[in-house]
């Protein structure tokens, strides 16, 4: 089935100000032939929308950038105008956790299965499903998208926010099976930054060791997390 039509529902809409107008066609609407939807929720009263969205425009670009965007529309359906929020992402899981963060039910922004490649196995969806649920553990410091039929990948430098973390750094990897049309991800912990980022430029050069696993301490009592910075979650009706 062909991806689902966009449609930012804002006919008979204005932007609130000038500044929110000029940001909304620079960022997006300069772009939307070019953006896929992998996945959507709107609000029954008609004022919030949540896309993630794929933006093909990208690959024409600067190598590596994210290729992902998370949007959040905000309406106020009285006055007929709206504001939005919006960010970059590499990975799927880490959009749905962006816009979880900001109001969106977790079960109402799945992504449609005719626009992803499916997980490859229960690891990939056990961290794709932590992915989604915590976005306040680290922050995003480094990402690069591949996107090479012969290596599709995606490499995630993410930094914790929690100073006792045993790993402050960790990397996430994503590989895709262009063949089955799968994916497989996984997650890395490294003492340094610089060690993080050795461990992508090898992996992007042909000669990266696996992953060194994430060691836990007596400190640690929760799983680890690893997705972009955002804060506490905020239900629907409240903006920035």
């Amino acid at each position: 089935m062909p991806p689902p039509e966009l449609d930012f529902r804002l006919d008979d809409f204005k932007a609130a100000d000038e500044r929110t107008e000029e940001t909304f066609r620079h960022t997006i609407t300069i772009e939307q032939d070019m953006l896929t939807v992998l996945a959507e929720h709107h609000t029954p009263d008609g004022a919030h929308s949540f896309y993630v969205l794929h933006n093909g425009a990208v690959t024409w670009g600067i190598p590596g950038e994210p290729q992902l965007v998370a949007l959040h529309l905000q309406r106020d359906v009285a006055g007929r105008t709206f504001r939005f929020e919006h960010a970059e992402l590499p990975l799927p899981a880490m959009a749905q956790s962006w816009l979880i963060h900001r109001g969106c039910p977790r079960d109402a922004i799945t992504l449609h299965q005719d626009t992803t490649t499916a997980p490859a196995d229960e690891t990939t969806r056990a961290l794709e499903q932590r992915l989604t649920g915590d976005g306040d553990h680290f922050a995003l410091l480094h990402s690069y998208t591949r996107d090479d039929p012969e290596d599709m990948t995606t490499l995630v430098v993410l930094r914790a926010l929690d100073e006792r973390s045993p790993a402050p750094f960790r990397v996430l990897h994503e590989e895709v099976d262009t063949d089955a049309w799968t994916h497989n991800l996984r997650e890395g912990g490294f003492a340094t930054v610089a060690e993080a980022l050795e461990w992508c430029d090898k992996r992007l050069g042909g000669q990266a060791a696996p992953l060194p696993p994430i060691r836990l301490t007596a400190r640690s009592n929760r799983p680890s997390s690893a997705v972009p910075d955002a804060p506490a979650q905020r239900p629907p009706g409240r903006t920035r």
